[in-house]
């Protein structure tokens, strides 16, 4: 059976997620068509459109802002201390809700991984050592997941830095190997930070 052009092409669109196959995708296009008011259709693609307009990685930190700078970096009252290395801006708003860590954030967006082609010079690393000479960072903590890329690009950094004066530590027990960040609850997170360990 032919679907009319515009359903195949708004099923073709929502594929385009990740873990949304065919058959999902047919679903929400049909809900769209059925439930959905006109209204609605205009408000949904305004706000995907708006987001690719406004929404930028801060230029001091990587996290995602519509702002100059994201809020973070503009809240002065954090440790500027204590700057926490993170893959994603989710990894921040996971951390954020645990109200455990009080310093400044630098998300990579991304991790390194040989077998998919990524390496340090893919991801964001090249803001990050002035930040951490400039601001008189003294500690460092590497809350990247531990998967095998979250371990390399820890691995990798905590070199860089043995010769910087800096102490650099990982988050500690209580993110089991394997898990990502953004799966695990608030306890679990702020115990990891709690328990972070000297790399």
């Amino acid at each position: 059976m032919v679907l009319p052009k515009a359903l195949e092409e708004l099923i073709t669109e929502f594929m385009k997620y990740p873990g949304i196959g065919r058959k999902t995708a047919e679903r929400y296009a049909l809900y769209t068509i059925n439930n959905l008011s006109v209204d609605d259709t205009d408000n949904f693609g305004n706000a995907v459109l708006n987001i690719k307009k406004l929404i930028h990685h801060c230029p001091r930190c990587g996290h995602l802002t519509d702002q100059e700078i994201c809020q973070i970096c503009a809240n002065e009252n954090r440790n500027k201390a204590i700057l926490m290395i993170v893959e994603s801006p989710k990894d921040v708003f996971t951390i954020e809700k645990s109200g455990e860590f009080k310093g400044y954030y630098h998300v990579l967006n991304g991790v390194i991984s040989p077998m998919d082609g990524y390496g340090p010079d893919d991801i964001n690393l090249s803001t990050l050592w002035p930040r951490i000479t400039d601001n008189n960072v003294k500690e460092i903590i590497i809350a990247t997941s531990s998967t095998q890329e979250g371990e390399t690009t820890a691995l990798y950094i905590s070199r860089v830095l043995k010769d910087v004066d800096v102490i650099v530590t990982r988050i500690g027990y209580g993110v089991p190997v394997g898990l990502n960040l953004e799966y695990a609850d608030d306890l679990t997170l702020a115990k990891a930070i709690e328990n972070r360990k000297i790399m």
